[in-house]
């Protein structure tokens, strides 16, 4: 069996086209890849980031509301004991404080990653809302406690799977958290319309 010029000339072609469509697209297609790639890991670890935060509030002020300070008189807690106590609380109190600051600071980092603007909205105003709750007045037990009702409706949506969210799980995270953000709204304008002592 020969081989001709006709097959030969037909491998060189079969070898050039092969060359050229690999490093076409080694340059071309690949970097736009990578570039794709990168931003979908990148959506996928702010949402991550932002979920682990609301984990974060909910334990470090779930923990705030169930371990209250021992009275004044009570003769088991020591001065030492008090001492740590207090050091612990003031070290959960400073996780809400970041956490809440983390989310305020890298809002533009999560909250365009969901699809719709109604989801947005709702991120929008439960980090701008959490974040005024923990910078207010208010004692670190009351901050604790409506951190907690602001971010449960909130978790109860982003953090569930997408096969447990039914048709009435936006509406009824929504609602919750406009009720717990009413209710701060309220509570202050009633401190704005009382008369000074």
């Amino acid at each position: 069996m020969s081989t001709g010029p006709g097959v030969l000339e037909t491998i060189v072609i079969a070898l050039v086209t092969a060359l050229v469509t690999t490093v076409g697209t080694g340059w071309l297609v690949m970097p736009r890849l990578e570039a794709r790639k990168r931003r979908i890991m990148d959506t996928h670890q702010a949402r991550d980031k932002f979920l682990a935060t609301m984990l974060r509030i909910i334990s470090a002020g779930s923990r705030l509301q169930a371990i209250h300070e021992p009275a004044d008189d009570d003769s088991a807690w020591t001065p030492v004991m008090r001492e740590r106590f207090e050091e612990e609380r003031a070290r959960w109190v400073k996780q809400l404080d970041e956490a809440t600051e983390w989310m305020v600071d890298h809002l533009e980092t999560f909250m365009p990653t969901w699809p719709s603007d109604h989801l947005r909205g709702l991120i929008s105003t439960y980090v701008a809302t959490a974040r005024w709750v923990m910078i207010s007045e208010r004692q670190d037990d009351k901050k604790a406690e409506l951190l907690c009702e602001l971010t449960s409706p909130v978790w109860e949506f982003f953090g569930s799977r997408a096969w447990q969210r039914g048709p009435r799980l936006l509406p009824q995270s929504n609602q919750r958290l406009d009720t717990v953000v009413e209710a701060i709204h309220a509570e202050v304008d009633r401190r704005i319309d009382a008369p000074m002592p």
